[in-house]
């Protein structure tokens, strides 16, 4: 089968993003490499991104000075499609020597991908927002540890070989100190929030909600939501869930939303257009970020950007007491009400509280959005990237 990198003209790129996700999604990793890659290719054009495709996206695209090529082969396997992706990167990397300048890449599998292909003075840049040793195991739990064990040696080796690496959280340095990484090479730079999109709140929905949106992984604890939610059905309130990914991610929780009696209060919507979610959002009596207490969020650490648009919005933030999440919330948690992970009761509790009395709530979330929107937004984040590809065009690639 023909890849897209076939039709690139590898003379004209200077600047490679690579991202073995679906872009563009409703997921946040999309709106992460939307933000990232739209500064490396204005730092360095022309410029090409290599994402991963659905049947609805183009495998190939231009606009402007930049070039989308999109990985779509069905190959079942999770791993067995990662390493698929990155050796089509690496055939087109050697095959067209593309006189790369800077090469930013998300993950492992492209990373290996660029750093074997030997392009001579090509700086490389690991954007590290999570790692597939530590996130793959929640979703396949079958994995064994041989398997776990060569992801991390491939992980340790890109990792020791990029000339950069930007994380978008402490907890996520931290982290990669304890796997060996030198403090000196790793650059910090937290998400961003806009202002969110003007759109109408659900129509379908009679009652006051309360909101969880973003992807349902595990880690996410939107589980341990609805069984808070349980515990306060006595409320005039209902729950709105807005999955980012396919309606069959939901199904276990739909499940266990019936099994609980709550079908006629807890509503799914999936893959929502950004107006439709803003308007979801800014209807919310409160939005909540469950997060649970597992080594993804604990050890690797996030940087969750349904806490930052949360109060982006000005909507009052329930949230689990991580650190992680407190990284990227205003000095002293200020418009945030912090829960304690994995504890429905207390979930629960917090719910309660913000839905019998949301004016003070909703006074301390106004305080949160105007900190936010000054000192987390994406055109810092993207300027500070910005500052980290001019310090490497200074420096020798390793």
């Amino acid at each position: 089968m023909t890849s897209p990198l076939d039709l690139v003209d590898g003379a004209k790129v200077r600047s490679l993003y690579a991202a073995f996700d679906v872009f563009p999604s409703a997921k946040g990793a999309a709106t992460h490499i939307f933000h990232f890659a739209r500064a490396l290719f204005d730092e360095v054009p022309p410029g090409l991104l290599y994402v991963v495709g659905e049947p609805t996206l183009p495998p190939f695209q231009r606009e402007g000075p930049i070039t989308v090529a999109r990985f779509s082969r069905a190959i079942p396997g999770y791993l067995e499609r990662a390493f698929a992706f990155g050796h089509d990167l690496q055939r087109f990397l050697v095959e067209q020597k593309p006189p790369l300048a800077l090469a930013h890449f998300r993950d492992p599998f492209s990373g290996a991908a660029i750093l074997e292909a030997g392009l001579p003075g090509v700086r490389t840049l690991f954007e590290v927002n999570g790692l597939p040793s530590i996130e793959l195991p929640s979703r396949y739990p079958h994995l064994t540890e041989r398997t776990l064990g060569k992801l991390r040696a491939l992980e340790d080796d890109v990792l020791s070989r990029a000339d950069r690496i930007v994380v978008p959280a402490a907890v996520t340095a931290e982290m990669l100190g304890r796997r060996g990484v030198a403090p000196g090479r790793v650059t910090i730079i937290p998400n961003g929030a806009l202002p969110v999109p003007e759109g109408p709140a659900p129509s379908d929905i009679a009652r006051p909600y309360v909101l969880y949106f973003g992807a349902v992984q595990p880690w996410q604890g939107v589980d341990v939501l609805v069984r808070a939610f349980d515990r306060v059905r006595d409320l005039d309130v209902d729950l709105l869930i807005c999955s980012s990914t396919k309606e069959k991610t939901t199904r276990p929780l739909q499940r266990l939303v019936r099994r609980r009696g709550l079908d006629d209060r807890v509503h799914f919507r999936h893959r929502l257009a950004k107006a439709e979610l803003g308007g979801a959002l800014r209807g919310a009596v409160a939005s909540v970020a469950p997060l649970t207490a597992c080594e993804r969020n604990i050890a690797q650490g996030c940087s969750p950007l349904k806490v930052l648009e949360t109060l982006a919005a000005g909507v009052p933030l329930i949230a689990s007491d991580l650190p992680a999440v407190r990284e990227v919330c205003p000095p002293g948690g200020a418009g945030v009400h912090f829960v304690p992970p994995d504890r429905p009761d207390a979930l629960a509790r917090a719910l309660r509280r913000v839905v019998d009395d949301p004016a003070p709530a909703r006074a301390a979330a106004a305080q949160a959005q105007a900190w936010v929107l000054e000192h987390r937004t994406w055109d810092r984040a993207r300027s500070d990237l910005v500052a980290v590809y001019r310090g490497q065009a200074e420096m020798e690639p390793r």
